[in-house]
């Protein structure tokens, strides 16, 4: 008997010291599936540093009923990071399968199996040709192997045919047949020059494909091979099937991994898609995709995204062409107004919507686009019949050329894509990069200062080449001019039109007005010297200085010099929910909303905010005088603020209205509306600053003028 109850204490003990090497373990992926995304960050980057002991741990995890539904979610959510590195896939893949081994139940062991499918790497193939033998799991191996669309998973599987038999064999070939499913292909041809297959080809192709595709396995293979192509011609194309129902699930997720992967993918399209995405995405991907996304969407700036010019149903962000640029600039507003509205009449029926194509029938003139482009980056398909011409005017100037190649009477023969009309420059392309007459083609287009580079259908054809003016070759190009689709006699269509506008790269200068009057810069868009503190916390891109928090939390930014009275002038970008304040005779040191004064930055129109004082709403002297609201702008776009200090008077004018005007002084004598201690409303001068919260927020053009009183001017005269 006490053999029994000495074996029940040894196996007890056992059980308890396992339970004990667990903990750490299960402690770690607690946070699954909840989508706060610091703990999971945290989580998964613990994860990371995980050796082949602590991998074993969680596949006993996996194996029991009572735990699997955590550590699924935990290993999924690093599994979809891991996509995203190479090195970190590579590591991954070799723990998973280091790890396999210890799988017991159906569940762990064909899990462990589709994350090997995600990874794809060295190891998983490895693993997995190795399980195409085993009686239960060959078919979900082989269905793996397909899934990833790498040569060596189609050799692996094509050596495996070779000496398999029976059910084996079945399931094998199945996945070479999903692995090598075409449909009927549109031929094209391209001239012997080009052999390369580029991103951009294989998105034309893949479009044509989907076009013609029938049923949801062909479509979520079409759109498991955009998900292998990274930019943004991809994300455009997996973005069309957000609508579609029996493929939207699989879309938005590929949609997600393509923007997180190109941070050039933004703009108010991207912005909604990504949006609609995050609503599809459930089970165990949503566990960090949906919590990621979301912090990411956060970050993404509003400005210099790419625009659809084109929404496939009308021809609402164009306009008729009158005269060219130089004669336009000679008419008053009024006039040119006028000219639009009859050639907007005149010009009815040239070029139509149709079948979701913006489509050149034949006659009438060039189309115009409403808005004016400087610097910008384009992606246009276009599509031309025999014999056909047309081109692409870049600021209102001739021209990108688009034409049938075999037309060798006019020179065609040297391919499209070339800068046609300039004269001392180069005019043609490095190559002849076009697709078959009747096949698609697309461009890619990027305008810097005089200069233009273009793509063709993936293939550099302009590089960097000057635009000549050519309506006066004796003038630069103009800085800013309409984009427009050449009308040349001939059928021609676009789709797929996208353009970005490029950020001016030269430093914000004062008015003269302002020069004049004594403002002096605090930031010209491309350096913080004038600033100290939690430097590292404020970004500048794009011309603007991004409160990019890490962590949830950010710290506080100073100016160097110190201010009294003032005029301090800035603009700002709000983003959803988003909280910041300007700080107003500031030390450096404890909380200057209250050592000093805080005027809110806070987008307090949003929903969230419903609960908020009177003295916490955006302008207001925090926690001491409230402001009017109303008078933000909507979240995205750029507010305009000014906060004058003189003496205990204040005032902030937001956007043209006065929302602030007030004596601080007085309005604390009885005390303050939050009923706390202020002791920073006794100070005569102090800094100023950002105060951090913790949100993204983006400031810009920020001046300041010193106001100089009778007292300090007299004091000024004395000490001279």
């Amino acid at each position: 008997m006490k053999i029994i109850f000495s074996y029940i204490a040894m196996l007890l003990l056992s059980l308890t010291q396992v339970q004990a090497q667990k903990e750490p373990i299960y402690k770690t992926i607690e946070v699954f599936p909840y989508q706060h995304i610091a703990e999971i960050n945290s989580a998964i980057a613990t994860m990371k540093t995980w050796q082949k002991n602590e991998w074993k741990q969680l596949v006993d995890l996996l194996n029991d009923d009572s735990l699997k539904l955590k550590s699924s979610y935990a290993l999924n959510a690093l599994v979809h990071e891991a996509s995203l590195n190479n090195e970190l896939k590579k590591q991954t893949a070799g723990l998973i399968a280091s790890v396999y081994s210890a799988a017991q139940t159906f569940y762990a062991k064909e899990f462990l199996i589709k994350q090997l499918a995600l990874l794809g790497d060295d190891a998983s193939i490895k693993l997995l040709t190795k399980l195409l033998k085993d009686e239960t799991f060959g078919g979900n191996a082989a269905r793996a192997l397909a899934s990833n669309h790498s040569a060596a998973s189609k050799e692996a599987l094509n050596n495996a045919l070779a000496t398999a038999k029976g059910e084996q064999k079945k399931h094998i070939q199945a996945a070479i047949d999903n692995l090598n499913f075409l449909l009927p292909e549109i031929k094209i041809t391209v001239p012997e020059k080009i052999n390369t297959v580029t991103h951009a080809q294989q998105i034309l192709l893949l479009q044509d494909k989907m076009e013609k595709a029938s049923s949801p396995f062909q479509k979520r293979s079409l759109l498991a091979e955009a998900g292998q192509i990274p930019g943004f011609s991809s994300f455009v194309f997996v973005s069309k099937s957000l609508n579609d129902e029996a493929v939207n699930k699989e879309a938005a997720r590929i949609l997600i991994k393509l923007a997180l992967a190109d941070k050039n993918i933004r703009g108010e399209e991207i912005r909604a898609n990504l949006e609609k995405a995050i609503t599809l995405i459930h089970g165990e991907d949503s566990a960090v995709l949906v919590a990621t996304t979301q912090a990411y969407l956060k970050t993404l700036p509003y400005d210099y995204g790419f625009e659809n010019l084109f929404n496939g149903q009308d021809l609402s962000h164009w306009k008729a062409l009158v005269a060219n640029p130089i004669a336009r600039a000679k008419m008053t507003d009024s006039a040119l107004l006028e000219a639009e509205k009859i050639a907007n009449e005149k010009t009815k029926g040239d070029w139509i919507a149709k079948d979701g194509l913006l489509i050149f029938t034949g006659h009438g003139d060039n189309l115009a686009t409403k808005k004016k482009y400087g610097d910008f980056e384009m992606y246009v398909d276009w599509k031309i019949t025999e014999k056909g011409d047309a081109g692409i005017y870049l600021r209102g100037t001739p021209q990108v050329q688009i034409w049938d190649t075999s037309r060798r009477e006019v020179g065609a023969q040297v391919g499209s894509g070339g800068l046609y009309n300039n004269q001392k420059h180069v005019s043609k392309p490095l190559v002849v990069a076009d697709n078959k007459i009747g096949a698609w083609n697309t461009f890619h287009i990027i305008m810097k200062g005089e200069k233009v580079t273009v793509y063709l259908n993936g293939i550099l054809v302009t590089d960097n080449i000057v635009l000549e003016n050519y309506w006066d070759h004796n003038l630069p190009i103009f800085a800013k001019e309409q984009i427009e689709l050449q009308a040349h006699g001939t059928y021609v269509a676009y789709r797929n039109i996208y353009i970005k506008e490029l950020p001016d790269e030269t430093p914000t200068v004062l008015s003269a007005e302002e020069q004049k009057e004594g403002f002096v810069s605090l930031f010209d868009g491309t350096n913080i010297n004038q600033w100290m503190g939690n430097t590292a916390g404020y970004l500048i891109k794009d011309g603007s200085l991004m409160v990019s928090p890490e962590d949830g939390t950010v710290g506080n930014l100073y100016t160097k010099e110190e201010y009294d009275n003032f005029i301090y002038r800035f603009e700002f970008q709000l983003t959803p929910a988003s909280n910041n304040g300007i700080g107003v005779h500031a030390p450096l040191e404890g909380d200057a909303a209250y050592l000093g004064m805080e005027i809110q930055v806070l987008d307090s129109e949003h929903p969230s905010y419903g609960y908020i004082q009177p003295y916490q709403a955006h302008g207001s002297v925090y926690g001491v005088i409230p402001a009017k609201r109303g008078y933000l702008k909507p979240t995205g776009e750029w507010n305009q603020e000014e906060i004058m200090v003189n003496g205990t008077k204040i005032k902030v004018t937001l956007n043209g209205t006065v929302i602030v005007d007030g004596d601080y002084a007085a309005a604390s004598a009885n005390g303050t509306l939050d009923h706390k201690e202020h002791p920073g409303l006794k100070r005569t001068t102090g800094h100023l600053g950002f105060l951090g919260h913790g949100d993204v927020v983006r400031f810009k053009n920020m001046r300041v003028k010193k106001i100089i009183t009778e007292v300090k001017s007299k004091k000024k005269k004395q000490h001279a």
